[in-house]
């Protein structure tokens, strides 16, 4: 396969993905992830308003000089876990996730997972 069939590939999958989670959001602001090979990121966006409502990355300065690397389940947990306690602050507790074309597992869950234990639900 070549790169530009791949990556019409990964933007059909990224469009079908959030196609259905904007059908079964009811109105639920969603959580976006963002994958590099050196950082994560993760953003919380009101689809409605379209305004992004909370956000973190292992980018963040609060968030860096804990990390030894931006690209770990460490930097994933501790992202997952700063932008939960930003969306509490904002109000918000319940969210969909997107994961956004990425698989579900290694640093995106790790993300998930630190958000669902700092108190947002999905």
């Amino acid at each position: 396969m070549t790169s530009s069939t791949v990556k019409k590939a990964k933007a059909k999958r990224i469009l079908r993905n959030r196609a259905k989670i904007r059908s079964v959001a009811n109105g639920r602001p969603r959580l976006s992830v963002f994958r590099s090979s050196k950082n994560i990121s993760a953003q919380i966006i009101d689809d409605a308003a379209g305004r992004t409502i909370a956000s973190a990355s292992s980018l963040d300065k609060a968030i860096k000089g804990e990390l030894a690397k931006g690209a770990d389940k460490a930097a994933a947990a501790k992202v997952g876990k700063a932008l939960a306690e930003r969306a509490i602050k904002a109000g918000v507790k319940e969210v969909i996730f997107d994961r956004g074309g990425y698989m579900y597992h290694g640093r995106v869950k790790a993300l998930a997972d630190a958000a669902r234990e700092a108190g947002l639900s999905f």
